[in-house]
């Protein structure tokens, strides 16, 4: 690069076509129109999925795109332009979001994801001075998919209102979506869920479920509604587990496109944790949503063979200026009960699955007792436990609880294992359905 920001890049090329066999390389780009067209796919392609948080917690949504933009934008800044991501609406905060919003406000919540941001900077900062090693240690494959697949399980009881009021809209989207992932090739089958809330909310209009009025009363051009966050220590320990979460797809985006693109981008891991977590304080003080690097914009740099950074200024900014349009916010906030839970159903269940899969693409051993308990008692604590405990007036929630004991049944039984000697090694073999050591 030629400036810290990442900017002077190369042109790929002729600038307009990449020839088989190659990429547009992080530093290097198309021609405008082309770099412009891309980054409005980007856009595109995270949109469904981030205006769905604000739908589902409240927030508004032209505040959650104002930051999602500049979120990106300042994730560009600190990574130096060597990490092409865009950042979007993180699904992982819905659950202390709401339950933090029920109890203290928007403000509440806010006061916890400027905090998650601060402590995702920190581990950021550790990360660029000592590596992600210790990271490893202390959530290994097993803990840390369980921890992702508890925070998709324990949202699950969040979409039982809309399948009992509204059933016929709420599976109507769920059909949607499903369908639409195997039905269209290319970034429309990757819009999947953008797809289904319009035909969940297509539904939904012919059965009288969606009031217009906001829309005809908020205006064509105005600035974004800020709040200012408040801090209440009960809430903290609800977005701990967040924190887990946003270092695993952090870090597992940076070896995606390190892997795409051939390059060798470890000694960027602690930048863009860093870029992470400032977004997410960024949105926490003035009224977005908690950000995340975004998967759906692995698939749009896969299939276009663009990983230039320069695209996603562009999407940024296209993003930023969506924001400044209340009226399109209004829409957005228009979305009904059974359309925002059709889309939750088929979310929250891609979040669980989405532990399991780090469970298998790591071959986690569950004929391994401390494996297996792990597991199992972190999320049976997070499904089971949907009044929160009371310690001291501090509130644990299913979520809360549900990491804690993951990550105490882990590490206690291991130490107590390898002090005693007992600690089991993994099977030279497959032994299939052979019974545990539980029976």
């Amino acid at each position: 690069m030629s400036n810290p920001l990442g900017f002077g890049w190369k042109i790929h090329g002729d600038g307009k076509t990449i020839r088989p066999g190659t990429v547009v390389a992080p530093d290097e780009r198309l021609h405008w129109p082309q770099t412009v067209g891309v980054g409005i796919q980007h856009v595109m392609a995270m949109f469904g999925a981030t205006v769905l948080v604000p739908a589902l917690t409240g927030f508004p949504a032209t505040t959650t795109l104002l930051f999602s933009g500049l979120g990106t934008l300042l994730f560009l800044m600190i990574t130096a332009g060597r990490v092409p991501s865009y950042l979007g609406s993180s699904f992982a905060f819905l659950a202390p979001v709401g339950a933090a919003t029920a109890a203290h406000g928007m403000s509440g919540a806010l006061g916890g994801i400027l905090v998650t941001g601060v402590a995702l900077f920190v581990v950021g900062l550790i990360v660029q001075k000592s590596g992600v090693g210790w990271i490893h240690a202390l959530m290994p494959p097993v803990v840390m998919g369980t921890i992702v697949a508890l925070i998709g399980l324990n949202l699950a009881s969040a979409t039982a209102p809309a399948m009992h009021e509204v059933p016929l809209t709420t599976f109507a989207t769920v059909g949607a979506v499903v369908v639409s992932a195997v039905l269209f090739k290319g970034l429309l089958g990757r819009l999947s869920i953008l797809v289904g809330i319009v035909v969940g909310y297509l539904v939904a209009l012919a059965q009288g479920q969606v009031d217009f009025a906001p829309v005809f009363e908020a205006g064509w051009l105005g600035a974004p509604t800020f709040t200012l966050p408040t801090f209440h220590a009960d809430v903290l320990p609800l977005f701990l587990p967040v924190v887990f979460v946003l270092i695993a797809e952090n870090i597992g985006h940076v070896k995606t496109v390190a892997l795409m693109t051939r390059r060798d981008l470890d000694h960027v891991n602690g930048r863009a944790l860093m870029a992470d977590g400032a977004a997410t304080i960024l949105a926490g003080a003035g009224g977005g949503s908690g950000t995340t690097t975004y998967a759906e914009n692995i698939g749009v740099m896969a299939s276009s063979r663009v990983y230039s950074t320069a695209a996603y200024w562009v999407a940024g900014t296209v993003a930023i200026l969506l924001a400044f349009l209340p009226k399109f916010g209004a829409l957005i906030n228009t979305i009904p009960l059974g359309v925002s839970g059709g889309a939750g159903i088929v979310l929250y269940g891609m979040i669980g699955i989405m532990g399991a899969r780090l469970w298998v693409q790591n071959r986690v051993d569950f004929s391994n007792p401390i494996n297996l308990m792990t597991a199992g008692s972190g999320l049976i604590v997070a499904i089971a436990l949907i009044v929160p405990l009371d310690f001291g007036g501090l509130q644990f929630g299913g979520i809360a609880m549900g990491t804690a004991v993951t990550l105490i049944v882990f590490h206690l039984m291991r130490t107590i294992a390898r002090a005693r000697g007992t600690e089991p090694t993994e099977s030279p073999e497959d032994e299939g359905a052979a019974p545990s050591k539980l029976g």
